[in-house]
């Protein structure tokens, strides 16, 4: 989908929350330095500019990143690419891994269940999750029936209150599965966070679009 951002302005969309915590130091090693107003919490604008003539930047939530930069209202962007297995947008070319937001996605279920429990054996699940296109492709791949319940957060909340046995949703640390009594009992993907370009960006300006791209090469390989 063509760009609509007619100003003659590259926008970068950025994550909110830890992410953007991760991302900043990549951005200063890439020669990208927002308007210091960017770091204040509290401020309520929602475009800034930065160092770079020509290039401004906005906070969104992740999800919506690529969003921004498959229709073009961002011509770049930082997005965890289980967002981008989730949305599977043909417009967004995501050339760089960026080593950032590391983390995996997995299937967990309260503890008591893992002792009887078989997932070789299932042929239909229910399921709380955010990534309904993912979970059911993951397990249409083994020929499970997946029915998914989606929630936006607190996930962990679903087996506990009922809702359902078994939940989707990434996972760092472990530590909120294990302060909710869950277990995780299958590793889907590894996720982190990855560089999404538009492609018709790239098309309509190669010289901005390739220069920013490379930026962002040479302050992770750099």
């Amino acid at each position: 989908m063509a760009s609509t951002n007619g100003n003659g302005t590259v926008v970068l969309a950025l994550p909110r929350g830890r992410i953007l915590t991760e991302v900043l130091p990549v951005l200063k090693r890439a020669g990208i330095e927002p308007e210091a107003e960017f770091n204040d919490s509290n401020s309520r604008r929602l475009i800034f500019g930065t160092n770079r003539p020509g290039l401004n930047v906005i906070r969104v939530r992740s999800f919506d990143v690529a969003t921004y930069v498959a229709f073009g209202a961002a011509q770049i962007g930082v997005a965890g690419s289980d967002v981008l297995m989730e949305f599977e947008y043909p417009e967004i070319y995501a050339p760089l891994d960026l080593g950032i937001g590391r983390c995996h996605m997995a299937v967990a279920e309260p503890g008591e269940m893992v002792a009887t429990d078989d997932p070789t054996r299932w042929s239909h699940v229910r399921v709380a999750t955010k990534y309904p296109n993912i979970t059911k492709r993951h397990f249409a791949a083994r020929g499970v029936q997946a029915e998914c319940i989606n929630l936006s957060g607190a996930m962990e909340l679903a087996p506990n209150l009922g809702l359902c046995r078994r939940i989707v949703d990434l996972v760092s640390t472990g530590s909120t599965l294990r302060a909710n009594g869950l277990v995780e009992v299958e590793r889907i993907a590894e996720v982190s966070s990855r560089l999404a370009v538009n492609r018709a960006a790239l098309k309509t300006r190669p010289d901005e679009m390739r220069a920013l791209i490379e930026s962002f090469r040479a302050a992770i390989h750099g």
